[in-house]
């Protein structure tokens, strides 16, 4: 299978003042970060029980991975994988997160995708 730029959405978490200091995760659960604009669109899941997934997909294919997270209380959220870790990605992988809302829109890091935050399990 093709690499999807995976390595560029594990940073798509950042770039944005917090919303929720409580618990910067909170808009995402039961919700969906979708991003586009690579060469997969990738479909992410978080959940308060420290879980993970998300769906790559591309040409017909997609390619799930999963794990848990926590937050390391310097701004990063860490994911472990578990099983599959995707191509060109460090396992744990430690990148800055920032809240989000549903309906928000924001580019990666390294510019390259579009997030946006969408209502529900897509």
């Amino acid at each position: 299978m093709k690499r999807f730029s995976i390595a560029a959405f594990l940073a798509v978490l950042g770039v944005a003042p917090a919303l929720a200091a409580d618990d910067v995760m909170a808009g995402f659960y039961g919700n969906t970060a979708v991003a586009t604009g690579g060469p997969a669109e990738i479909h992410a899941h978080y959940r308060a029980d420290h879980t993970f997934d998300f769906v790559a997909s591309m040409m017909l294919m997609s390619r799930t991975f999963k794990g848990t997270w926590a937050l390391d209380g310097k701004g990063n959220i860490c994911r472990t994988f578990i099983g599959d870790v995707p191509p060109g990605t460090t396992n744990p992988n430690c990148v800055p997160v920032s809240a989000r809302k549903v309906g928000d829109t924001w580019k990666s890091q390294d510019g390259t995708r579009t997030i946006t935050l969408k209502a529900g399990i897509l």
